[in-house]
């Protein structure tokens, strides 16, 4: 029977929409959310205009006070922080790497909700980079936060199978959901004093650098297979493309039509006709569904084989990033 005294007094640092289902979590379970460290507002939009992270927006829904530093080594924030009386500090998706004396300041200093199972994918881009390497599982892991970048002794597991098509953004909703789960039990375990941490194999890790706009660039020498994992790992940003006839074409969705055909030079246009949109690569053949040209919406491969004369032997080259 769970004793409803057992609770913890937590401080929660996140900042995009991953993190919200976490909060929301915390704020439903017994556990009291004494405050909300967040990133400061960013310009966001058509006018540019500071905008509040999706964290700050549910924070502020529940009435928990909200820090925003610029700097972690701010006197006055370590000082607010302090004074929230924190047991436990609890982190998914932050956003910026913690301090000593952050890491000190709770009673039972943070664990983190991290994107992959562990000691795979540490970093920043954990689930695009599963996604883009073709990974058929990934998962969450609830973990002890440490000085050294995702690292720390891990306390749960929970993992999910990556469909073939799924994209990026698809992924984290589902990773979202299920490290909110995760948290809130590791979160009674350690109030319960009935939480175990099993220390990682470093040997096995692997990382997750930050994704940047270069990461788009398709490489059509490279398998069918692979181009269609970076068009589904780079939703919703910063999405893959290519050059056709001097115009950088967005490619959005695709499947691999065969993982072996198409004898030709890579990125030539096999067919092009109807709703059949079909790419030679280094090997097999890619069928792409869904595309934009820059400064247009996305259409359907119908929809852009209408709107403009392309014939079979055309070539989609590679693009510089924008």
């Amino acid at each position: 029977m769970v004793n409803d005294a057992a609770s913890l007094r937590v401080v929660f640092f996140g900042t995009p929409e991953f993190a919200v289902p976490t909060l929301q979590a915390l704020h439903q379970s017994r556990h009291p959310v004494v405050g909300v460290v967040t990133q400061p507002d960013r310009a966001r939009g058509r006018g540019q205009k500071p905008q509040p992270s999706p964290v700050k927006h549910t924070a502020d829904d529940y009435g928990v006070p909200v820090l925003q530093p610029a700097r972690l080594r701010d006197g006055a924030f370590l000082d607010a922080l302090r004074r929230l009386q924190a047991d436990l500090g609890v982190v998914a998706a932050y956003g910026k790497i913690l301090t000593d004396d952050v890491l000190q300041i709770p009673r039972l200093g943070l664990i983190n909700v991290h994107a992959s199972l562990l000691p795979k994918f540490r970093g920043a881009a954990p689930i695009h980079r599963a996604v883009m390497a073709g990974e058929t599982e990934t998962g969450v892991t609830i973990m002890r936060v440490v000085k050294e970048l995702d690292a720390g002794p891990m306390i749960s597991k929970r993992t999910r199978a990556i469909g073939r098509h799924e994209t990026s953004a698809e992924v984290e909703r589902s990773l979202a959901e299920l490290g909110a789960q995760a948290l809130v039990e590791a979160v009674n375990a350690l109030a319960e004093g009935r939480a175990s941490e099993t220390a990682q194999d470093d040997s096995k890790a692997t990382y997750a650098p930050k994704i940047e706009k270069s990461d788009g660039i398709i490489d059509w020498s490279q398998p069918a297979r692979e181009i269609h994992d970076q068009i589904r790992g780079l939703h919703p940003w910063p999405h893959a493309y290519a050059g056709l006839d001097g115009e950088r074409t967005i490619l959005l969705k695709s499947e691999v039509e065969n993982e072996t055909g198409g004898d030709t030079a890579p990125g030539i246009i096999l067919e092009a006709r109807g709703d059949r949109l079909l790419v030679g690569t280094g090997r097999g053949v890619l069928r792409l569904l869904t595309l934009q040209r820059e400064g247009r919406r996305p259409v359907s491969a119908r929809e852009f084989l209408a709107g403009r004369r392309i014939e079979p032997g055309a070539r989609f080259v590679r693009s510089q990033a924008p």
